[in-house]
């Protein structure tokens, strides 16, 4: 009796790898997506500094198919990327803007699988050198724009004294210096002004808005099953 139940069970153990092994022998084949290949993500949720999270999920969508050079689709539009927010760095004092680090974790594939991915943006506003996402750096940077704004008062003001003399010739003589002086002035308080106020203010925030798309370079080869 015993002998009769471990040849039953050794026989219902053949039988389901045999099954087994016929599944996955069936017809699957797999084709290679190489590193460096780029494609578009659109993003099917917002993703933010100020409101979200360091380990919040979050998905997008493949803009373009991928296929091979015979044509053959490896990744077809609309495939799920799914990831999530690897790391934030807050904004803080000195105009300091916040950091988005995002890690992209497995794409979808037709037939329902998960394959992991590793991929890195390549086109957004800033990308800091390790990665991160970002719009502005720090003090040193407002100090600049508060320079270039100021220049560019100055030379308004300037042009506007010159244009003057279109209606009445000889007049810009007299009201380009002043025009050129009043906006030097003008453009010397806002640099001072708001250079101060960049002391206590506070950076940019990074928003990716649902449905923006971003152009993303995979790191490491995957490969995909294709039926």
């Amino acid at each position: 009796m015993k002998r009769l139940f471990i040849l039953t069970l050794i026989l219902c153990f053949a039988s389901i790898n045999m099954s087994l092994a016929g599944t996955f022998k069936a017809d699957a084949k797999t084709k290679r997506i190489a590193a460096g290949t780029q494609f578009e993500l659109v993003f099917t949720q917002p993703v933010s500094t100020s409101a979200n999270y360091d380990g919040d999920s979050f998905a997008a969508i493949l803009k373009n198919e991928l296929k091979t050079e015979n044509n053959t689709v490896i990744l077809p539009q609309g495939s799920v990327v799914r990831g999530c927010i690897k790391e934030i760095k807050t904004t803080k004092r000195f105009s300091r803007g916040a950091k988005l680090y995002l890690e992209f974790d497995h794409v979808v594939t037709p037939n329902g699988r998960q394959i992991p991915l590793d991929l890195s943006v390549r086109s957004y506003d800033r990308i800091y050198y390790d990665g991160g996402l970002y719009k502005n750096l720090g003090y040193g940077e407002a100090v600049k724009q508060n320079y270039e704004k100021g220049v560019d008062i100055t030379k308004k003001s300037t042009e506007y004294g010159l244009s003057v003399g279109d209606d009445h010739p000889g007049l810009q003589y007299l009201t380009t210096p002043f025009c050129a002086i009043g906006g030097f002035i003008g453009g010397v308080g806002y640099l001072l002004g708001d250079s101060v106020a960049d002391m206590f203010r506070k950076g940019q925030e990074v928003h990716i808005l649902k449905g923006e798309t971003i152009s993303v370079q995979l790191v490491n080869p995957i490969d995909i099953p294709v039926y």
